[in-house]
């Protein structure tokens, strides 16, 4: 594993920031979207969150981690902005996740 430079580290937390505010300003954009075009969507980045969390030894469960990355309980985003996926996207996610 390669070793960062604070300076890094630091850029790394800021595009981590920026792209969690522009998933935040982009709620239009469901996840099974991401999951088709992009092969990871807000609750992946979720999971790797409190995976690198508790590598370093910092008690995360993933509804906490989710509240950071959805800006908000992930019950209430669900409520908000969720929509049931289509036939179309789930045909769309099952021919993404053959290949």
């Amino acid at each position: 594993m390669s070793e960062y430079s604070q300076t890094e580290i630091e850029l790394q937390a800021a595009a981590f920031r920026k792209l969690l505010s522009h998933l935040d300003s982009r709620k239009d954009v469901q996840n099974i979207d991401l999951m088709i075009l992009a092969g990871f969507c807000r609750n992946c980045l979720s999971k790797w969150y409190m995976a690198e969390a508790k590598d370093k030894g910092i008690e995360m469960d993933y509804d906490k981690a989710r509240e950071i990355v959805y800006g908000m309980p992930y019950s209430e985003w669900k409520d908000k902005y969720q929509l049931e996926a289509t036939p179309e996207q789930m045909e769309k996610f099952n021919a993404a996740n053959k290949k």
